[in-house]
C-alpha cells in the first residue's frame, strides 16, 4: 500500500496524520518512557509496567497479553534485549497486528473498483460520526472521479434522512430517500436499482444506528442485504462499521455487538484527532480480525484517509 491512500499532497496528508495522532502518541510514548527509565534491559518488571502501559493506552487486555507473550518469547530466544530495542520491537509487533488481507478492497480512492457498482453498507450506533463519514467517503470518491449515490436507509431517526440529504447536497451527489419510517430494505433496493440504471460507480447506504435489540438489528441488516442481492448478487462489498475512537473500550464493545449481528468486513475509526485513545485501533484489528479501512482526523471533508498500518505506526512512534 502507498504511504497514504488518497490525494497527491502526500506531505500534507502525512502532517494531518501526525497531528491527528498527537494525543495518542504523547500518551503512549510518555508512558513507555517512564516504563524503561533507568533500565538497560527488558526484565519481568519492565514487562509488567509495559503491560500496564498498553492496557491504559486502550490497546485492550487480550491484545496486550499477546504483545507481552511475543516479547517474552523474543527474550527467551535472544536471551538479551536492551530497552533501546523495545521501540523497534513494539513497532514491528503493532504493525503486524494492524495488517489484514485487503485484496478485495480498492487500495486508494482513485484506484479501479473491484466491482461496479461498489456497494458500501454503513453500520454503527448513533453519535459515532456515521453520517459524517458517509459524506466524507462520498466526497473522496467523487474527487477521485467516480460517480456516487447515497441511500438513506436509516429511517428510524427523525434527523437521519435530513442529515444525509444535507451531505448529498454539500458533496453534490444524488440521494435516494423515502422519508422517516419507510422500510429500510425498500430504500436500499430502490437505491441500488437507481444506481444500476444510471451506471453509478459507488453506492453508500446508511442504516439505523440502533434498533430495539440485537435480534432486531440482525434481522433488519439481513433483510437489506437480501434485497440488494436480488439486483447485485455479491452486494454489499463493504459492510463498514463506524466507531468513535474517543470512546476507547466502548468502541470494542460496539464492535463485538455489530460483528455478532452482521458480517462486518471493514472498520472506520472517527475522531482520532481529538483523543489519546487511538491505541484502540490496535485492539480492534487484532481481536476481530477486521481491517481498519478509514480513519477520521478532523472536521474537513479531506480529513478522512484510507488507513495505512505502516504510516499509522510510524506516526505513533516517530
Amino acid at each position: 500500500m502507498a504511504w497514504f491512500s488518497f490525494g497527491k499532497d502526500k506531505t500534507k496528508e502525512k502532517e494531518t496524520l501526525d497531528k491527528g495522532l498527537g494525543k495518542t502518541k504523547e500518551n503512549l510514548l510518555s508512558r513507555l518512557t517512564k516504563t524503561i527509565a533507568g533500565r538497560s534491559t527488558i526484565d519481568d518488571s519492565v514487562l509488567d509496567n509495559l503491560e500496564e502501559t498498553l492496557i491504559s493506552s486502550d490497546v485492550g487486555v487480550e491484545t496486550t497479553l499477546k504483545i507481552i507473550e511475543h516479547l517474552q518469547q523474543r527474550i527467551k530466544r535472544d536471551r538479551y534485549i536492551s530497552t533501546s530495542e523495545l521501540n523497534s520491537i513494539l513497532r514491528a509487533e503493532i504493525a503486524t497486528l494492524l495488517k489484514h488481507d485487503e485484496s478485495n478492497f480498492p487500495s486508494d480512492f482513485d484506484q479501479p473498483l473491484p466491482h461496479k457498482p461498489y456497494v458500501i453498507l454503513v453500520v454503527g450506533v448513533n453519535g459515532v460520526g456515521k453520517t459524517t463519514t458517509i459524506g466524507k467517503l462520498a466526497y473522496q470518491y467523487k474527487q477521485a472521479g467516480k460517480s456516487v449515490m447515497l441511500g438513506a436507509s436509516d429511517t428510524f431517526r427523525a434527523a437521519a434522512v435530513e442529515q444525509l440529504t444535507i451531505w448529498s447536497e454539500r458533496v453534490g451527489v444524488p440521494i435516494v430517500q423515502q422519508g422517516m419510517n419507510a422500510d429500510p430494505a425498500s430504500v436500499a433496493y430502490d437505491t441500488l436499482q437507481s444506481a444500476l440504471s444510471k451506471d453509478i460507480d459507488v453506492v453508500i447506504i446508511d442504516t439505523a444506528g440502533r434498533l430495539h435489540n440485537k435480534v432486531g438489528l440482525m434481522n433488519e441488516l439481513t433483510k437489506i442485504r437480501k434485497v440488494m442481492q436480488k439486483l447485485v448478487p455479491d452486494a454489499p462489498q463493504e459492510v463498514l462499521l463506524v466507531l468513535d475512537a474517543s470512546t476507547g473500550q466502548n468502541a470494542i464493545e460496539q464492535a463485538r455487538q455489530f460483528t455478532a449481528a452482521t458480517e462486518v468486513n471493514a472498520l472506520a475509526l472517527t475522531k482520532l484527532d481529538g483523543t489519546a485513545k487511538g491505541g484502540v485501533a490496535i485492539g480492534i484489528c487484532d481481536q476481530f480480525k477486521i481491517p481498519v479501512r478509514y480513519i477520521g482526523l478532523g472536521e474537513q471533508m479531506t480529513d478522512l484517509q484510507m488507513f495505512d498500518p505502516e504510516a499509522f505506526v510510524d506516526s505513533l512512534f516517530a
